[in-house]
């Protein structure tokens, strides 16, 4: 069997879980991937055999979206990027959130699997805000067009919702507490969350960033480049994480029964979304880091009490499901797809 996966790079989440499936898709075939996009930090051994401008998010060092330079990096070259790729040569089209694959499949009428945690959004009855965002919510849905969806969330809101996929290294892991806080806020700058953490000197922070290339302190506060072996030992070691709105980060914590805090980054509907659905498990949530910090920042400490997240579909369950599923659709050129 031939596999081709899609990668939506921005952020890491994506890419991480691509690395986390790898081993148990080989088992059924060839894996060849597509990473599109130019703003995730990891580096992975990844077989990637395709690339694409795709589409990315940048922050503005306040926290919000920096909607000048998204508009900066669109670029028409996805167009011919879809027509380029070879998607009609595989047995099995994956797509964790990838516009350009998406395109492809709909011009080439190949169906595909749309697969990850915005496809969890296809339903209903997945989370969302109080507050509508009409433009944020039409992206979760209509961004990748496909008629098979495999969703990942921290709850089963529906039938094709399964859990999150936990890296195989917190899955062995013996959690500990060395007490130190783990922080990884990729929308704020080191100069805006400086001065908050160095109020709490009774306590470590080890703070990942982009803004540095190796490991420095400064008092209470180690600042570390984005590295997911070096983020997964801090994680393992917390006593709790101070995070965005991400979904695969405060999965791997409640995984692990560690205190959360998250702090979504601003008019991105898709972690308000998650904020909405971490909420109603009890987690914490701030809408931004300001003068009040320390108040809530005191009551998260003595207050708040760690979720934990049961597993109920092993990694290699998940992979099973998206091998059944290519059975059932058999792709190829004469399959209709709209």
């Amino acid at each position: 069997m031939k596999i081709f996966y899609a990668i939506q790079a921005t952020g890491n989440g994506h890419l991480s879980r691509a690395v986390e499936l790898y081993p148990y898709l080989k088992k059924h075939g060839d894996v060849h991937f597509l990473l599109s996009g130019s703003n995730a930090h990891l580096n992975s051994n990844l077989p990637i055999k395709y690339k694409s401008k795709g589409l990315s998010l940048f922050y503005k060092h306040s926290g919000g979206l920096d909607y000048i330079k998204i508009l900066r990096s669109l670029s028409l070259s996805v167009f011919s990027d879809a027509k380029l790729l070879p998607i009609e040569e595989y047995d099995l089209v994956i797509n964790d959130f990838d516009f350009v694959t998406s395109l492809a499949c709909r011009l080439k009428k190949i169906p595909c699997v749309h697969f990850g945690h915005q496809a969890s959004f296809q339903s209903k009855k997945t989370p969302r805000p109080q507050k509508k965002d009409f433009l944020g919510n039409l992206i979760l849905e209509k961004f990748v067009k496909s008629k098979t969806h495999i969703g990942l969330h921290f709850e089963s809101y529906d039938h094709h919702i399964f859990n999150p996929i936990i890296k195989e290294d917190i899955i062995k892991a013996e959690p500990i507490n060395d007490g130190h806080i783990t922080v990884y806020l990729p929308q704020y700058a080191i100069e805006v969350l400086e001065p908050h953490f160095l109020k709490q000197a009774n306590l470590h922070f080890e703070v990942f960033t982009k803004e540095v290339n190796k490991i420095t302190c400064k008092n209470n506060i180690t600042y570390l480049p984005i590295s997911n072996e070096q983020f997964t030992s801090s994680l393992i070691r917390c006593y709790g994480i101070i995070t965005a709105g991400g979904f695969e980060t405060p999965a791997e914590a409640m995984y692990m029964n560690k205190k959360v805090l998250s702090i979504p980054i601003n008019n991105h509907y898709e972690q308000a979304c998650n904020a909405a659905a971490l909420e109603k498990l009890g987690v914490m949530i701030l809408k931004k880091i300001d003068k009040n910090f320390e108040q809530y920042f005191n009551h998260w400490i003595n207050e708040k009490k760690s979720i934990k997240l049961e597993l109920q579909h092993s990694t290699e369950d998940i992979v099973d499901m998206l091998i059944k599923t290519n059975q059932s659709q058999k792709p190829n050129k004469h399959v209709h797809y709209s």
